[in-house]
């Protein structure tokens, strides 16, 4: 630890272990100074390291700009922020301190489940960057600084504590443990640094949930992340299960009141886990050696980080209870499927998202393929004939839409046409709906295109 802030530390200490006031009044005012120094030398360091990001976004028909923070990662250009900040931006600016131009950014790569984003901007000389801490090194207690641009106002500085570690927040889909804190994180502050007083990046700042409750990034998980976003080797496991809290009560009724671990509420049809034998009702106990700690919801974080920090293709060992009775069975974990749709937007008015199992789940679909609408333009050739968000396209004319490479050639085909007929599946029904294309909708006529892919080629691949 620095000497300076292990000197004001030591004073602190020995004013709250209740020393004579004369004492204290001996030295209150130069540990104040010492703390005070400490936090203006650490926020100048810092402040050269932490950038202003501008996304322009679209939503839906309407482009709007969303502005965070970064933290520059290395001198070359790499620049750590969240995925929120540059979520379907369709542009990105990055401006550094001390330099007028703003640096047009490359999305290197995205991951929505950690809230970790990765640029790159090219720079005409070496940045300044950061310095990150030590897995493992930061404690509840410790002070720290939140830097970053909130509201648009460049190099703020809070000062506060880690208020705890571990926090498993309940957000469908979010695999951190996140730090909190109570050092203020304000609508532009996300993507900027949490730093220790030692001036070491200790996370990377992802939302504010009201007056002194923040949420940090460990910043071992955001480098992390970010390493393995640069390699296009963000692959993690999968077992096609869903869970929940084996708590004292539920446990106590199915007679095994000394056991921890999750309940499986629903296994995938076609998931490692079904095809490993397991079924709904079944407790899990211990994932590759690991003891399952699942008496609250927010435990269930620490099984959903080890399952998806397991190497798909491995075969390990999990340790079961089916009426009472323990079982040991052999799961080879697979790949987890896209957590974000791809998606496409179409000239007559509305856009889809192709179909996962996370977006089947959470609609609660009838159809396991088609493309999935999840916006409709007012006024558009969609909106006239009756398409609804929520609605699957599952046939356009007599093409079936399977994916949305069949949606691309279809909508490809329907270019050619004064109207055509849009199948879709609405809950258990199915709907017959005949778009037309408006004078102002319509596509510019073309001649037929030569044989050769659909238009707009393959769906974008994970991040």
């Amino acid at each position: 630890m620095n000497a300076r802030v292990a000197a004001a530390l030591a004073r602190a200490s020995a004013t709250a272990a209740g020393l004579s006031l004369a004492a204290c009044a001996a030295f209150a005012e130069p540990a104040h100074q010492e703390l005070e120094r400490r936090i203006i030398e650490v926020a100048e360091e810092l402040k050269p390291s932490v950038v202003h990001i501008e996304a322009i976004v679209k939503f839906g028909d309407r482009r709007a700009a969303v502005t965070g923070s970064g933290v520059i990662a290395s001198a070359d250009g790499r620049i750590l922020t969240n995925h929120h900040v540059v979520e379907r931006a369709e542009k990105v600016t990055v401006s550094v301190p001390g330099q007028r131009r703003k640096y047009p950014a490359r999305v290197i790569g995205t991951d929505v489940q950690t809230d970790v984003a990765l640029l790159r901007v090219e720079p005409e000389k070496p940045l300044t960057p950061a310095r990150f801490a030590d897995r493992g090194s930061l404690r509840v207690g410790q002070w720290v600084l939140a830097v970053g641009n909130p509201y648009g106002l460049d190099g703020t500085v809070s000062f506060g504590i880690v208020s705890a570690i571990g926090r498993n927040l309940e957000i469908p889909g979010t695999l951190n443990d996140f730090i909190q804190t109570d050092a203020m994180i304000d609508r532009g502050s996300s993507g900027g640094p949490l730093v220790d007083l030692e001036g070491r990046v200790v996370g990377i700042n992802s939302r504010g949930q009201g007056r002194g409750i923040g949420f940090t990034i460990p910043i071992a998980t955001a480098l992390d992340v970010a390493n393995r976003l640069e390699q296009g080797q963000l692959a993690r496991g999968y077992l096609g299960v869903t869970m929940q809290p084996l708590d004292r009560d539920l446990a106590e009724y199915f007679g095994i009141p000394e056991a921890t671990g999750a309940v499986l509420n629903s296994v995938a049809e076609g998931s490692p886990a079904e095809h490993a034998g397991l079924r709904a009702g079944d407790v899990l106990t211990r994932f590759a050696g690991v003891a399952i700690e699942g008496e609250k919801e927010e435990d269930l974080g620490d099984l959903q980080r080890l399952v998806a920090g397991t190497t798909p293709g491995q075969e390990v060992r999990a340790e079961i209870l089916r009426d009472g009775k323990p079982q040991s069975v052999a799961i080879q974990v697979g790949q987890q499927p896209r957590v974000e749709p791809a998606e496409e937007e179409t000239e007559a008015g509305f856009h889809v998202q192709e179909l996962t199992p996370n977006l089947i789940r959470e609609n609660r679909l009838s159809v396991d393929h088609g493309a999935f609408v999840h916006f409709v333009e007012r006024g558009s050739p969609a909106s006239e004939a009756g398409l609804e968000v929520g609605d699957v396209v599952v046939r356009i004319e007599a093409r079936p839409v399977a994916s949305l490479d069949d949606l691309r050639a279809g909508m490809e085909e329907a270019r050619r046409r004064p109207r055509f007929l849009v199948v879709a599946r609405r809950g258990e029904e199915t709907k017959f709906l005949l778009l037309k294309w408006s004078p102002q909708a319509a596509p510019p006529a073309e001649a037929p295109a030569p044989p050769g892919p659909a238009r707009g080629g393959p769906a974008p691949g994970p991040s």
